[in-house]
């Protein structure tokens, strides 16, 4: 095909789309409106995953040192505990700093007679996944100085976060791969009911001796403008929603107790996905749409 004939062809892929206005709009409407179905269940998903690593991440193991150490012994095995795997963040508390906190927590009335001789030096321990906390708290205790029964560790806690995590995340792969089908299904029935209603034009082209290539390239083309207009007008829509809501949520509950992850952290994966589901399920349904038209 020479160059002269291809940018007519996407000339004619343009002016197609101002031709068949009501169906162009009913394409990208469609588009639209299924990005911004699939895209509001993923960000809820994905505020749910945050929150439980926020979770996570303040669920910590506490290891407490023998108390025939003296504090700068006890500080030097720190490097120990770093070197094991799946360690995020190891913070030495000295006698002095336990007994603090725990002043800080109670009442008076407990706090009589209590002075920082009654408290252990400990290391508080942040882990990089607590589905691994059972197998972290035998290799901490594993350490001289340390010993078994001296590692404070909630595995209870961490076992109903690890299900809660896997729970969440295996209903939204399955929700998301279901709503991309779906979406896909309608889109690109949406094309081809568009389609459908030149048929005749196509069959003009074939009777005058047109290539499938010839024809099927218009269309692509028109697929391929309609899949950016309605991706970039679903982030759009979307990114609103998602800030309205957002300041709604912090409203109403407060940043503290329940942070909304920031648009603009997510908003480069999120436009790069919806641009590029827009244009493939665009250009295929495009070019599916027609399949059946260019069969001999």
């Amino acid at each position: 095909m020479r160059l002269n004939s291809s940018a007519y062809l996407i000339r004619e892929g343009f002016r197609s789309i101002g031709t068949h206005r009501f169906m162009s709009f009913a394409s990208v409407a469609i588009i639209m409106a299924c990005l911004l179905i699939m895209g509001s269940f993923s960000l809820v998903t994905e505020n749910i995953n945050a929150a439980i690593r926020a979770l996570e991440n303040q669920n910590e193991v506490v290891a407490y040192i023998d108390e025939t150490l003296s504090e700068e012994d006890a500080r030097a095995l720190q490097p120990q505990i770093e070197a094991i795997g799946n360690i995020a963040t190891v913070e030495f508390v000295n006698r002095a700093a336990a007994m603090q906190n725990f002043m800080s927590n109670f009442s008076s009335y407990v706090q009589e007679g209590i002075d920082e001789t009654v408290f252990r030096n400990r290391f508080v321990i942040t882990l990089d996944d607590i589905t691994f906390m059972a197998q972290t708290k035998v290799q901490i205790e594993a350490i001289p100085g340390i010993g078994a029964g001296n590692v404070l560790a909630h595995l209870d806690y961490a076992k109903a976060f690890v299900t809660i995590r896997n729970v969440v995340s295996v209903i939204s792969l399955v929700m998301i791969v279901l709503l991309t089908f779906i979406s896909v299904f309608i889109m690109t029935n949406t094309i081809k009911l568009a389609t459908f209603s030149r048929r005749e034009e196509i069959g003009i082209m074939r009777m005058v001796g047109a290539t499938n290539g010839f024809i099927r390239l218009p269309f692509v083309v028109e697929g391929l403008v309609l899949g950016v207009m309605g991706g970039a007008l679903g982030f759009a829509a979307t990114a609103l929603l998602y800030q309205l809501i957002s300041k709604r949520v912090v409203a109403s509950f407060g940043e503290a107790l329940f942070k909304v992850v920031p648009l603009q952290q997510i908003a480069l994966p999120m436009f790069v996905a919806y641009m590029a589901l827009s244009v493939l399920v665009g250009v295929f349904g495009a070019a599916n749409a027609i399949r059946d038209y260019l069969k001999v």
